[in-house]
């Protein structure tokens, strides 16, 4: 039976849910994420777009040519990265109703993880992009 993923932004304003498996679970730890999050990492599932249903008002930010960050208006909560080139999303675990349906498979950009981070999970970890 398929997994329901569902979530949301702090305030509830904002909710999503998919019911297709991701495409990859990864973590990555690029300054653009760590900048975005506003922590150390970016802990994401990715899906294909047409895959998720978001209710509720979001505002985008392009944090790259490629790339537009998704978030609640009211709360600010991050929720996710738009690449609508590739048509994916990648919503954020944190913002998962229950964040342990996350099973990351790889670290990604670990040429740009804090230093004071330690990475003992024995995931896949590359230098940039896979």
């Amino acid at each position: 039976m398929p997994m329901r993923y569902e979530g949301g932004c702090l305030c509830r304003s904002v909710r999503y849910a998919s019911d297709a498996e991701p495409v990859n679970e990864r973590i990555c730890h690029c300054r653009l994420c760590q900048r975005a999050i506003g922590a150390s990492f970016n802990a994401r599932l990715l899906f294909r777009v047409e895959d998720v249903a978001i209710e509720g008002p979001v505002r985008t930010f392009p944090s790259s040519e490629a790339l537009k960050r998704g978030f609640c208006p009211e709360c600010g909560t991050t929720l996710f990265s738009l690449r609508e080139s590739a048509g994916v999303m990648g919503i954020t675990a944190g913002s998962l109703d229950d964040p342990g349906l996350f099973k990351p498979a790889e670290h990604i950009w670990v040429s740009s993880r804090q230093p004071w981070l330690c990475l003992a999970d024995g995931l896949t970890e590359y230098p940039e992009a896979p």
